[in-house]
């Protein structure tokens, strides 16, 4: 189906953008794809089936690790059936409905992503910076109900959106730019007046993408005067290297995501090319990436993992390795 221009239309498909130009390739490309949703899908399981298998592994960095597992999982997913369905089949056209609905399952999913990293970095303050009080503030009852909250949050956040747009009415060339449904992508398509819409985006886009940010940030400022006070240099690059899985799996989301919505918003002469590698590094890189991240700097993970390897089974036991000290530094005790 072509592109639709200056006509109405209420009930009809929006056509979704591979790579322009590379259509003869895109089967090859479909191979790359493939394999990031294979290793994103069988990482993050991994990590679940760990934790979930391991009692040592019960704790709160790695339950806050399970939750991201569970949120790349299901963005994955999301994705997969539009994007593999371009590169394999050439399928392009997507009907309204479906349309909204994976919107609101990328849009809700990525505000649940940002909740997590948000609480992860709570979980290294409250570690870091008061260790004596950590088992009595992060408890299992209390973790749970912070990831319901933040899990109905990003939910409730999002649920209005396929409304609105169900209002409207599409006139304008119905091809998206990307191999996804995007808010911000679709809207440009109506032929009404859209400013609750952008009045609602940017509420989100503050209280979301600016808020959870801002946290982060100011709780690594507090670890950061904690460590420089009361830690041994030895202590103090023991106790940051702890963070450098979390401040990798930070970077990986926002960095393009606020990249991509700045161009939306307000670059609107940028490379097409460059619209659509951050859109493919938002979803497709942090579920890929995070696994092995936290694999790596984890050596109970890491441990876990070459040994369900090397054995081909569940077998999780810690009779040479104990269970994990804490993680914040290499005794139990902060100096």
């Amino acid at each position: 189906m072509s592109a639709v221009n200056d006509t109405k239309f209420s009930s009809a498909v929006f056509l979704l953008t591979g790579i322009p130009g590379q259509e003869d390739v895109h089967l090859w490309i479909s191979i790359l794809f493939c394999l990031v949703y294979v290793i994103s899908i069988v990482g993050n399981s991994v990590i679940l089936f760990i934790v979930k298998t391991d009692p040592s592994l019960h704790e709160p960095m790695y339950i806050f690790l399970s939750m991201l597992a569970i949120t790349d999982l299901a963005l994955s997913i999301a994705t997969m059936p539009t994007t593999l369905g371009i590169f394999l089949f050439n399928s392009r056209e997507i009907g309204l409905d479906a349309c909204f609905a994976q919107l609101f399952f990328i849009h809700s999913l990525s505000f649940i992503e940002s909740s997590v990293l948000l609480l992860m970095a709570f979980d290294r303050f409250v570690a870091i910076c008061n260790p004596l009080r950590y088992a009595s503030i992060l408890t299992l009852p209390r973790i749970g109900k912070m990831g319901l909250v933040f899990v109905l949050r990003g939910v409730s956040l999002i649920f209005p959106l396929p409304f609105l747009l169900k209002r409207f009415q599409y006139c304008r060339a119905n091809v998206l730019s990307h191999c996804y449904c995007l808010h911000q992508d679709v809207i440009k398509m109506a032929c009404a007046d859209i400013t609750v819409n952008y009045i609602y985006g940017f509420f989100l886009i503050v209280t979301v993408v600016g808020l959870d940010p801002l946290f982060i940030f100011l709780s690594y400022v507090m670890i950061l005067k904690t460590v420089l006070k009361v830690m041994s240099n030895v202590e103090f690059l023991r106790a940051l290297n702890t963070c450098v899985s979390h401040l990798c799996a930070v970077l990986l989301f926002y960095a393009p995501r606020i990249g991509l919505g700045l161009i939306h918003g307000y670059w609107k002469t940028s490379p097409r090319l460059l619209n659509l590698f951050l859109g493919y590094i938002s979803l497709f890189v942090p579920p890929l990436m995070n696994p092995i991240v936290y694999s790596v700097k984890s050596q109970h993970l890491s441990a876990r993992i070459i040994r369900i390897s090397l054995r081909g089974s569940s077998d999780m036991e810690d009779e040479k390795h104990g269970p994990p000290l804490p993680y914040w530094t290499g005794t139990s005790k902060m100096t």
